[in-house]
């Protein structure tokens, strides 16, 4: 049903068309006059206007004049008077009156006007949303390898909340697959069928994320030239997943808590409420205790936005998932080409630490498969890291506490084994590339100032 404003400055006639729109299910409101009408416009959204056309103060022509000239969205109107002129009729037209009634009109045919006009006006809000979403959307349920018994139960987990619209705080660290699972959340929801929208807090500056959650009016800000649906507004009836939320500012948390809390909000720099049915699912790979005992995130949005956690563990304690992975990416990356891995390239990817997870093991493949020759990854295309097992130190933003570095060491090679690999990688790249060293740096994953030292070291300069 439809959000109506009935503005005529008959009293009788404005309250017998409240009740009577009312009773047929619709949210009616009354205004007197036209500047009574415009302060209820200013502050809430209608979805039509009736409207008479003589009334004191400003009439239903100025109203209507003053919609299309300063309002951004403006509400279908339809104009009522007891005085019909064609010139008014026509005025009325052609400033984008929906239709015009003359009085007295029967109450099923205005009933029929408002049905027919509301529904214009969702179809202008909808396409405006479509709009937005189509460069957001991500499309197709998500493909998640699960071998392990920890990603079964991660899985087991996803299927019990996917059904409720409780909010779910997704852990783990950085390249896990959080945002594989935020979309699992959706896909598996009750609001499949809707929009999905995704967000990396840690990814806009502080004063461009709230214009980016909650959108803007025209005139807000500099540069703000018209108004902006925010993500909220996008995701209306859908799912909002906000990656790294722990990078939010704090002055933003404030005006989120309320959001989820009264399911509204303000756009920047509006006075209208806007109000949505959104599911939040967040994520972060910091340590949620560490985050609020540090005064980096408020208390009480960690208690609302974290109803249900879902931990992914590190790639490292699931091992069973590597080989898996490793040839789904592979198809991923290269298709019905996608080259076979030997079984010792296959050992040393699942003994290797992986402090970047998935992320990590996808461009260690991704290099294998530019290096690779007769369709057959070997040892000689793994990084030498990963090959002799080379200890990495933790990363301090990791979502599990930090713990001391381990000096790098070797197992199973020697100083003068790993030279000579390290050179037969640098040219077979060298030979993919044509000898461009840019590109040969590029393919390597190395910077040029690094390639060039090297090619020193190993006498390949000259070349």
């Amino acid at each position: 049903m439809a959000k109506l404003l009935v503005v005529d400055d008959e009293s009788n006639l404005r309250l017998v068309v409240q009740k009577e729109l009312s009773r047929q299910g619709h949210d009616v409101e009354t205004a007197a006059d036209g500047e009574a009408a415009w302060e209820s416009l200013e502050h809430e959204d209608f979805d039509v206007v009736l409207c008479d056309i003589n009334m004191p103060r400003l009439d239903g022509i100025g109203l209507l004049r003053r919609l299309r000239e300063k309002s951004q969205n403006p509400p279908e109107v339809i104009m009522l008077t007891g005085q019909a002129t064609v010139e008014s009729a026509i005025e009325a037209m052609k400033l984008g009156a929906y239709d015009y009634l003359t009085k007295p009109y029967r109450i099923t045919e205005l009933a029929a006007l408002v049905q027919q006009a509301a529904e214009k006006q969702k179809l202008k809000i909808d396409n405006q949303r479509l709009r937005a979403q189509i460069e957001r959307t991500h499309f197709g349920l998500p493909e998640i390898v699960a071998e392990s018994p920890q990603m079964k139960e991660v899985l087991r987990l996803v299927q019990r909340v996917a059904t409720s619209d409780t909010s779910v705080l997704i852990t783990g660290e950085s390249g896990t697959g959080k945002e594989l699972i935020a979309q699992a959340l959706h896909r598996l929801s009750r609001r499949s069928d809707k929009t999905f929208i995704d967000l990396n807090c840690a990814a806009l500056q502080d004063n461009l994320l709230e214009s980016e959650l909650f959108g803007h009016e025209a005139g807000a800000f500099s540069g703000a030239r018209g108004r902006k649906l925010g993500l909220f507004e996008i995701a209306d009836s859908g799912t909002l997943f906000l990656d790294e939320i722990m990078e939010m500012p704090m002055q933003l948390q404030s005006k989120l808590l309320r959001a989820l809390e009264t399911k509204s909000f303000f756009r920047v720099g509006g006075v209208k409420k806007v109000e949505v049915d959104v599911r939040l699912v967040a994520a972060t790979n910091r340590s949620t205790k560490r985050a609020v005992a540090d005064g980096v995130f408020r208390a009480d949005l960690l208690y609302r936005i974290n109803s249900f956690e879902i931990n992914i563990p590190p790639l490292r304690e699931r091992r069973e998932d590597i080989e898996p992975l490793a040839r789904h990416i592979l198809n991923k990356i290269a298709g019905v080409n996608a080259p076979e891995i030997a079984p010792p390239a296959i050992d040393a990817l699942c003994s290797f630490h992986w402090s970047g997870n998935v992320r990590q093991l996808r461009n260690c493949l991704e290099r294998a498969v530019l290096l690779a020759d007769n369709g057959r990854i070997t040892i000689k295309e793994l990084p030498p890291e990963v090959v002799y097992k080379m200890s990495e130190p933790s990363v301090s933003v990791s979502y599990h506490e930090p713990i001391e570095p381990v000096v790098n060491s070797f197992q199973n090679a020697s100083p003068t084994n790993l030279r000579d690999v390290e050179k037969q990688q640098i040219i077979n790249a060298l030979e993919k590339t044509g000898w461009h060293r840019g590109k040969t740096a590029e393919l390597l994953g190395i910077s040029p100032s690094t390639l060039y030292r090297r090619l020193r070291e190993y006498d390949l300069d000259a070349r």
